[in-house]
Formats: C-alpha cells, structure tokens, sequence
C-alpha cells in the first residue's frame, strides 16, 4: 500500500512539472535561437599574415569537424598570401639580377666584377 501512495504522489509531481513547464512557461516567450558560433580569430584584413597570425588561427568545432566556408576563407587568403609574396621576390630577384648585370658589364674586362651582396637576417630568424 504504501508502494501505491508513493507512486501516486510521483506521479502527481511529474504531471504537476510538465503542466507548469508548458503552461506557465514564464512571461518571457521562447528561448532565442543561439547565435552560431563563428571564427573569432580572424586573420587581419589590414597588413599581411605573419606566423604568429597562423598559429593564433583556431576555428570553431561543429557537428562535424570545422565550418567550410570559415576553413576556405583562411585557405583562400594564406594562398593569396603567398602567391602575392612569391610574386614580389621574384621581382626582387630580377631586379637584383639586372643590377648585377649592369655592375658585370661596366667593370673592366682585365678585373671581375666584385658585388656583395647583404643578406642580413630578418625579425622572424628567416634568410
């Protein structure tokens, strides 16, 4: 008997949550739609991409690994990236190689032309 009342009472508690949970569910309305979560470390729009901006880059995890489309933005402007950096150092070396040319030519044929050429290090230990 006293198994009976202590499932009529359970149950009376249940039946009395879920009235209460969607009757009176509170004068504030439905919960708001989360907001997606989106790549807040985004890569600089305003100089260009360093290493420290590469290993900062996290992107957020979904139901299935990350977000394509915030995965090909960043492989989109690290290629970009690139392809303008290698661009200019080919520039770079054309323009050294006609320099030397022009020092090649003006030097003396009895004497071979000397150029040195200074290839200091650069802030991030690269040559």
């Amino acid at each position: 008997m006293v198994m009976f009342l202590f499932l009529v009472v359970a149950l009376a508690v249940v039946v009395a949550a879920v009235t209460l949970a969607v009757v009176g569910g509170g004068e504030s309305g439905p919960l708001p739609e989360a907001a997606p979560e989106r790549l807040q470390d985004a890569l600089p729009p305003d100089r260009p991409v360093g290493r420290v901006d590469v290993e900062r880059l996290r992107f957020p995890l979904v139901l299935r690994g990350y977000r394509m489309a915030d995965v090909d933005d960043a492989l989109g402007r690290l290629g970009a990236e690139l392809a303008e950096r290698d661009a200019r150092i080919a520039d770079l070396e054309a323009a050294l190689e006609a320099a030397l040319e022009g020092v090649r030519a003006a030097a003396p044929a009895d004497r071979p032309a000397r150029v040195c050429v200074d290839k200091t290090e650069h802030e991030d230990g690269e040559r």
